[in-house]
């Protein structure tokens, strides 16, 4: 379980985190944090992994800070967390001696799936070589938590379905995931719950199921959040 209480981040000319309550997703959930460029989303996703200084509140990973358990966590993110110089094959190598989970089988499979050369130098690759390289790896630590910033980007509509599969596919439905992304519309079908961010406030947090029992959708959220002039909870519609 993930549990934020409280959180301020602040950096010296604005508030980029602000969460003025406690939230908590259970094991096993898949949560999309979603929102405007700007709104907080990487943001959030390096305070879980212990990326920054708080002022205020606290982070906890079953209980225990996230400093002590970065073996059970993976980040995957557009920035990369590659050795240039090395080449996939070594690279995966390199992983398994840090991480006991790591599956080196798996990986390289999935290496294989996304036409990677296993024997090149990552430095060559391009910037969707390099994101796939990353998901390749993320995905192989068989971590109990996956954080994954925006890690379709970039990618054509059929890349994006066919890395949204793998993932899923690979999943055995104990992790719990957080995913950052502008691709509502092909996510809808995959997240449990959404967490929408607006100026580094959750502007609202619900279940699909929920959502969906009111006939809205990803997108009349999204807008409804926009529209807001208030940081106030939305107010599902009366379903008599």
């Amino acid at each position: 379980m993930i549990e934020l209480k409280y959180v301020n981040r602040r950096y010296p000319t604005s508030s980029a985190l602000q969460y003025k309550q406690i939230v908590t997703i259970p094991t096993g959930e898949i949560v999309g944090v979603l929102g405007e460029n700007g709104s907080g989303k990487t943001t959030l996703l390096k305070a879980i992994m212990g990326i920054g200084e708080f002022r205020d509140g606290e982070i906890t990973i079953d209980g225990k800070p996230v400093r002590d358990q970065y073996e059970r966590m993976a980040f995957i993110t557009e920035e990369g967390s590659y050795v240039p110089d090395m080449s996939p094959q070594k690279y995966g190598r390199f992983l398994a001696e840090f991480y006991p989970k790591f599956d080196e089988t798996h990986y390289a499979e999935l290496i294989e799936a996304y036409e990677l050369p296993a024997t090149r130098r990552i430095r060559t690759f391009s910037k969707g070589q390099k994101m796939k390289l990353e998901i390749c790896a993320g995905l192989a630590k068989r971590a109990d938590y996956l954080i994954m910033d925006e890690p379709f980007v970039g990618k054509d509509v059929f890349s994006r379905r066919d890395s949204l599969k793998r993932m899923i596919d690979g999943l055995t439905g104990e992790e719990t995931v957080l995913l950052t992304t502008h691709l509502i519309d092909e996510i809808e079908n995959v997240i449990d719950r959404a967490i929408i961010l607006h100026k580094g406030i959750i502007r609202t947090d619900f279940y699909i199921d929920d959502m969906r029992a009111q006939g809205l959708s990803l997108a009349d959220i999204m807008q409804e959040a926009r529209e807001a002039k208030f940081y106030s909870p939305i107010r599902w519609p009366s379903s008599n």
